[in-house]
């Protein structure tokens, strides 16, 4: 039962971070192209994992700075927001994951080719 708590704040922090994302006024971070991929709140609820995605690759360090510069004024925010007892701290991650899921997708399709090929 504690887990389907957990699962619902953190789509509830998902939500509300991709909203205040459009108000970080840190120009590494307008700059980009930034979506949320996921968020991964501790039981505790003292820690969340945030993992974002950006459309250029090249620029991921930098909004990473940007994200880690403004995790305080985020989390100040969430908190307002929030009705929690604890507004946890936010750990930012890039997220790789469609790029891995894009390269899957080429090996696959050269694969068919191939075995196209060979018959």
């Amino acid at each position: 039962m504690a887990s389907n708590r957990i699962g619902r704040i953190n789509e509830e922090l998902q939500r509300e971070l991709a909203e205040l994302l459009r108000e970080v006024k840190d120009p590494r971070v307008q700059s980009a192209m930034v979506s949320l991929t996921g968020v991964q709140a501790t039981p505790d609820l003292r820690y969340a994992k945030v993992r974002f995605s950006v459309l250029q690759e090249e620029k991921a360090k930098d909004v990473l700075k940007g994200l880690k510069s403004a995790s305080g004024w985020l989390r100040r925010e969430l908190g307002s927001r929030l009705q929690l007892r604890y507004t946890p701290e936010l750990v930012f991650e890039a997220d790789d994951s469609l790029r891995y899921g894009a390269h899957m997708s080429e090996l696959l399709a050269k694969l068919g080719t191939q075995k196209e090929e060979e018959t």
